[in-house]
């Protein structure tokens, strides 16, 4: 019986296709696809494929190969960080506890060097909480609707990736953050709604150019998400 691929996104099955002798593609009626090698069972319709071959790789959108044992581990640990953080959404600990510990754990598991979320009061987004950046900073950075990367995101209701801020004319530098020292590079900012209103920015930033991959976007959505659940059970509360 042939195992069921389930999208990484919806969770629906997907279909498969094979694309030659070394690969198949794998896609969901969501839009989501991804490339698979081959099984072992391509060696009796290509009787030369070389055991090199057969090593856990893939081909990503782009075209180019990772191996899956190594995305299947930061999956894993993803999974992880996950479970670690719901806790902590759910738990009794204050929000701000909670808000600095996922900061830190989101950082450390996406490695990158800075990870802030804000968080809007009806006026600004602002500064909650963050992992990289001075802490005295944490209630005094303040943005509105639209300004900076932070606040184009939430204007724009869709996640902005800049992967260089320094040619952006939209980044909004405070002093009391200390970002000079860092000197950052790409910043990743996911809006957070609830239903169409704003609730706040999570934002990811690396001093060096970087690309995100589409399991870490995934990632970041999540957590959102799980800090949504975290401020809403408390303002309950």
């Amino acid at each position: 019986m042939d195992s069921i691929i389930r999208c990484r996104k919806c969770g629906t099955k997907m279909k498969s296709s094979r694309v030659d002798d070394f690969k198949v593609k794998f896609s969901c009626s969501c839009g989501f696809s991804e490339y698979r090698t081959a099984p072992a069972a391509s060696k009796a319709i290509n009787p030369h494929f070389s055991k090199e071959s057969l090593l856990p790789m893939a081909l990503d959108e782009a075209g180019r190969f990772f191996f899956e044992a190594e995305r299947a581990d930061r999956e894993r640990k993803e999974i992880i960080t996950l479970e670690e953080i719901s806790m902590l959404a759910s738990s009794d600990y204050n929000l701000d506890e909670v808000l600095k510990a996922v900061v830190e754990k989101t950082a450390r598991r996406l490695g990158v060097d800075v990870c802030s979320i804000y968080l809007w009061d009806g006026e600004h987004l602002v500064l909650r909480a963050t992992y990289g950046l001075a802490q005295e900073a944490v209630g005094k950075a303040k943005l509105k609707i639209g300004e900076g990367i932070t606040g184009s995101a939430v204007k724009e209701k869709k996640p902005l990736l800049v992967e260089d801020i320094s040619k952006d004319s939209r980044y909004r530098y405070f002093s009391e953050t200390k970002e000079e020292q860092y000197k950052i590079k790409t910043m990743y900012s996911y809006p957070i709604f609830s239903g169409g209103s704003p609730f706040g920015v999570l934002n990811a930033q690396t001093v060096v150019q970087r690309e995100f991959r589409e399991d870490e976007i995934y990632f970041v959505s999540v957590i959102a998400n799980l800090i949504l659940g975290a401020v809403k059970m408390r303002k309950r509360l």
